[in-house]
């Protein structure tokens, strides 16, 4: 008997995003949303998150839209705390998107010209298309597409068979959608 290696990728992240993660997210507030439990002083903020365009003191402000994301090229030791937005915008372009984008004829997306969610809602529609296209794609790999190499839109996994690959992406998936859980947890917790 074989082994349908797609389905079982496939269930391995859909079992937990579907089951835990996506619905403990309904109800985000913006509040939730952007909320800096390491904010720093009036001057400085010691967390990175997704701010209107123009009003970040990080080094690096990505996007195209009116909200930008905060980073540095290398990131500092230790890398700043990062809040719920900017935990969504790296899971929609850096984990999701980018990669429906490269390996699936998703749409192009960076972290430049993103348009990031100014608003918890919105995000939340970004997760889910950017969701989706990934595990649309992924479901389209047969065991020929599961083991070809990755190429070089990957950096290091450039010589890894794509299943190597659609492993990371869900461990960055799941691992991530965990922090923002317990995020939601902290947050109602202070407000008890």
């Amino acid at each position: 008997m074989g082994i349908d290696w797609t389905t079982q990728l496939v269930d391995q992240l859909e079992w937990h995003w579907q089951g835990l993660v996506r619905p403990k997210l309904d109800g985000l507030t913006d509040e939730e949303y952007f909320w800096e439990p390491a904010a720093g002083s009036q001057e400085s903020s010691s967390s990175w998150s997704v701010r209107p365009r123009g009003t970040s003191g990080a080094p690096v402000q990505a996007g195209s839209g009116e909200f930008t994301i905060d980073f540095a090229f290398p990131p500092p030791e230790p890398p700043p705390f990062t809040t719920i937005a900017w935990r969504l915008g790296h899971i929609i372009v850096g984990v999701f998107g980018a990669r429906a984008a490269s390996h699936f004829g998703g749409p192009a997306v960076g972290y430049d010209d993103f348009a990031y969610a100014g608003t918890a809602e919105e995000a939340l529609r970004q997760l889910d298309e950017t969701h989706d296209a990934w595990v649309t794609g992924v479901r389209g790999l047969d065991a020929d597409g599961l083991a070809r190499a990755v190429g070089p839109a990957e950096g290091p996994f450039a010589e890894h068979p794509m299943a190597a690959l659609v492993l990371h992406i869900h461990r960055e998936a799941i691992h991530h959608g965990a922090e923002i859980l317990l995020l939601r947890d902290l947050f109602r917790a202070k407000r008890m």
